[in-house]
């Protein structure tokens, strides 16, 4: 199944809406610090119910050590300066999802270790900046999961 990184998440809820998503999905969650809440945060918990306890989740320190344990695997970046619309890539079992932060995607130093071709973008009207994180979060691993079969769901 698909890995989800979530690079220096800043909200809560965010966080525990895609710690739902994951395991319902079969995806495994990756944070990478700095995070702008505790594990412990109410909201987190709220949002997340009881999924916390359940979830397939890594804590990495920085980028470089989240990036090191992907080794060869395939990451693809959602942001907002991506030139292939997240429908179009054909998705494998094994991708990994990398997005950024709420308030400022993902920084240049992240985006340069993946290529581009790798930037994946979700289609919006002119002049709007972004979606909620854990709305990208679910439109395209629900697209990744949908053309693998949906396998292992029902």
């Amino acid at each position: 199944m698909f890995d989800i990184v979530l690079f220096e998440p800043e909200i809560a809820p965010n966080t525990g809406n895609v710690m739902r998503l994951a395991t319902n999905t079969g995806a495994r969650l990756h944070l990478v610090r700095p995070l702008g809440f505790t594990l412990r945060d109410r909201t987190l918990a709220r949002a997340g119910l009881d999924y916390r306890e359940r979830a397939a989740l890594t804590l990495h320190d920085d980028w470089a050590a989240c990036h090191a344990h992907f080794g060869a695997h395939r990451l693809l970046a959602i942001t907002t300066r991506g030139g292939v619309r997240y429908d179009t890539l054909q998705y494998a079992a094994n991708d990994v999802l990398v997005f950024g932060p709420e308030t400022r995607g993902l920084p240049a130093y992240v985006l340069d270790t993946i290529p581009a071709a790798h930037w994946l973008r979700l289609p919006m009207r002119a002049g709007n900046r972004s979606l909620n994180l854990s709305n990208t979060v679910a439109i395209v691993v629900y697209e990744a999961w949908r053309q693998c079969g949906f396998s292992d769901g029902s």
